[in-house]
């Protein structure tokens, strides 16, 4: 089992966007036996909040709608147990390091280095652009799954009785 954990500052927009899509990637592709999937905040700030309401209007835009989600905040723990960490932007990078002490590095990523070309997956919180930050993270989570499949080949099941 590979687990994948996406992070962002309030776990409210778009880490459980990512993984709310990279869930359905899965599932699509087959694999949901094979990954774990989850979610934190770098922050407390929105402890045990649902999806932000215009995070979860999109995500449901784009046929996710039996999503839920609690946000929780990133421990060293959770870092440990996950194979790949993949943050939204530079100041999630920069406090999960923190966190860290620099440990554990082969496996914390930016998601929208996925992306061509690299950037952060901006912050729909504050952009207001909620469909934009859903196309980065929908196209930069194609790639990563790609390339975890690459990766890990044989680790990735293909399992039918896991389709829709």
């Amino acid at each position: 089992m590979i687990t994948v954990s996406f992070v962002c500052l309030g776990n409210i927009c778009r880490s459980p966007m990512a993984e709310a899509v990279f869930k359905r990637l899965v599932r699509e592709r087959g694999f949901s036996s094979s990954v774990c999937v989850q979610s934190f905040a770098t922050s407390n700030y929105e402890e045990g909040n649902p999806v932000y309401p215009p995070a979860a209007s999109t995500l449901k835009e784009h046929g996710i709608e039996d999503f839920v989600h609690r946000s929780r905040q990133i421990r060293l723990a959770d870092i440990k147990n996950s194979d790949y960490v993949l943050v939204m932007d530079y100041m999630n990078m920069r406090d999960i390091v923190r966190m860290t002490a620099g440990l554990y590095g082969e496996k914390i990523m930016m998601l929208g280095h996925f992306l061509n070309p690299p950037r952060d997956i901006s912050d729909p919180y504050y952009t207001r652009d909620f469909e934009k930050a859903f196309g980065d993270i929908t196209a930069a989570c194609e790639e990563f799954c790609s390339f975890l499949q690459s990766r890990h080949g044989g680790a990735f099941a293909y399992d039918k009785s896991r389709l829709p």
